[in-house]
């Protein structure tokens, strides 16, 4: 099990195999995540605990979808995506193992790389 320090949080990383990898987020009430999409990482999560906004590209638009505890949503590859934190959240996710197949598209903690 290893800990992660976010800006926005924090995500515990509790299974990491060759197949699948199992998180818990915790977003602080008023953050967000990165508005993102993965290459080849499927992703779904599951809010465990408190309320946020998912904004979650659709049928090529961009639409915000209330999360309450017991909800789900599954994010494929391509699919732009961000978590906002309306309470304090926590969040289990499972994916694919590819952790480092992050495109950021806009990001308020300044870690959106140049493009080349």
């Amino acid at each position: 099990m290893k800990k992660i320090d976010k800006p926005w949080g924090y995500e515990i990383l509790f299974a990491h195999t060759e197949h699948y990898v199992g998180k818990v987020l915790k977003i602080c009430k008023g953050e967000m995540l990165s508005l993102q999409y993965h290459r080849i990482k499927d992703e779904t999560i599951y809010l465990f605990e408190g309320e946020m906004l998912l904004d979650v590209e659709e049928d090529g638009e961009m639409k915000e979808r209330r999360l309450l505890p017991g909800d789900s949503y599954r994010i494929r590859p391509g699919i732009k995506h961000r978590m906002k934190a309306i309470e304090e959240c926590f969040v289990f996710e499972v994916s694919t193992p590819h952790l480092e197949d992050v495109v950021r598209l806009e990001d308020k903690y300044g870690r959106v790389k140049e493009k080349k």
